[in-house]
């Protein structure tokens, strides 16, 4: 019982916390948008997939370049401020799991989660919500990806430094035709997996 109050109250002080950033995540757009093209927007740009520490030296550290994701294929991506943070874990993630044999109907070749974090906790993140069967987990370990579509947003205030902001799109070969973008991080209202799957 004093468990569940103690996950309640931690839950309700993050969303405050998270909630005071309202001026900073107040667009309900980013400079990204419907028909942008995600490889000419972010051309230099490469990803971390999630993995051990073991597979990353084994890798080289190897990268996956952004245009590798989308090219020729139809992709739901989603980004949010963190992994193990709270609506992440509780809403967020799970909204896509769940519904994955859906998007699989409606031809997607692949959905994507995308957040400011290492490849490592990104691997054991997604190994703890049992997810790693139906998405792919990515790291954008120093936020290049999010700078580049002007979805980063600092978070210090709640202790996590810069981050992305919660976001959605749907890339058909590189070109965003659908786009979420929650008002502030600690909504979940337009970029879960029910609604992009509306939008498809």
């Amino acid at each position: 019982m004093a468990s569940a109050k103690l996950k309640k109250s931690s839950l309700s002080t993050m969303k405050t916390m998270m909630g005071s950033f309202q001026i900073a995540a107040s667009r309900s757009f980013a400079s990204v948008s419907v028909g942008t093209d995600l490889v000419s927007t972010a051309p230099e740009v490469s990803l971390q997939k999630a993995r051990t520490w073991d597979e990353g030296v084994e890798s080289k550290f190897s990268t996956t370049p952004v245009k590798d994701l989308f090219k020729d294929k139809k992709v739901v991506i989603f980004g949010l401020p963190g992994a193990f943070t709270g609506v992440c874990s509780a809403q967020h993630v799970p909204s896509y799991k769940n519904n994955i044999d859906k998007f699989k109907a409606k031809g997607v070749d692949s959905v994507i989660c995308v957040a400011v974090n290492d490849p490592y906790v990104m691997n054991g993140w997604a190994e703890k919500l049992q997810a790693k069967e139906a998405i792919e987990f990515y790291g954008d370990f120093d936020g290049s990806f999010h700078k580049s579509l002007d979805l980063g947003l600092d978070l210090s205030g709640a202790l996590l430094g810069p981050r992305s902001q919660r976001w959605s799109a749907y890339v058909v070969d590189g070109k965003v035709k659908t786009l979420n973008v929650e008002k502030v991080p600690s909504e979940f209202k337009v970029s879960g997996g029910e609604v992009i799957l509306d939008q498809i």
